[in-house]
């Protein structure tokens, strides 16, 4: 007999919920740019899928047919197949207590930075960018989003910094009350992991709102 053990609180920082149109890392240089349409020419093949992680949810928005027929991951978490949806996705995905979406102001890995949130541009276009309430996974209810926000347990959570750096005051705030299981309160078992962390932090010198997570470019 397979035991499941039930997720109560789900914390995303800068997820690619609704996917991403461009490669994560690269700006607008020539070079990008060649290899950013290079790579979404043949980002649905059965090579790239299967070689590079990002291809699963890479979404173009001009490019819906191919992207459900051939992307690997994303059209299959999201339920956004007709036909192949899985109740059990929604189900379990619906059961949450809480789901706390982190979105950061200056995100330009994530394109766009909404999909932290469910956003995500229209089928066919690259504008305009569409909040998760307008999209159809919300509408439909593919994944049990909009019976979560419609809960009141939806946290659409948006901080300042560049993609995952955050800071320790807005750890505390937004992540913390949600690792115990009663999210109001701070759980005592995780004060442990505080004072070690303020131990460490004295030894290495990192101030207060000093981000606690860096990306490396």
């Amino acid at each position: 007999m397979l035991f499941v053990s039930q997720v109560k609180n789900f914390i995303s920082l800068a997820g690619p919920h609704a996917g991403i149109a461009s490669i994560p890392f690269c700006e607008s240089t020539v070079i990008c740019i060649f290899l950013d349409s290079l790579i979404k020419s043949e980002v649905y093949s059965n090579f790239v899928q299967e070689h590079l992680a990002p291809s699963g949810y890479l979404k173009i928005p001009t490019d819906i047919t191919d992207y459900l027929k051939g992307c690997r991951f994303l059209p299959k978490l999201n339920n956004e197949i007709k036909g192949a949806r899985n109740s059990t996705y929604k189900e379990r995905f619906a059961s949450l207590q809480n789901l706390v979406l982190i979105m950061f102001e200056d995100d330009t890995v994530l394109v766009p930075k909404e999909t932290s949130w469910f956003g995500y541009y229209p089928d066919g276009a690259f504008d305009p960018i569409l909040p998760a309430q307008e999209t159809e996974l919300y509408k439909e209810d593919w994944i049990g989003l909009k019976t979560l926000d419609e809960a009141g347990k939806v946290k659409f959570v948006n901080v300042s910094g560049s993609h995952l750096k955050i800071s320790e005051s807005d750890m505390k705030k937004y992540i913390v009350p949600y690792l115990g299981d009663q999210p109001s309160t701070e759980s005592s078992s995780y004060e442990w992991l505080w004072r070690l962390w303020y131990l460490t932090k004295d030894v290495i010198g990192l101030k207060e709102d000093q981000p606690l997570m860096h990306t490396t470019y």
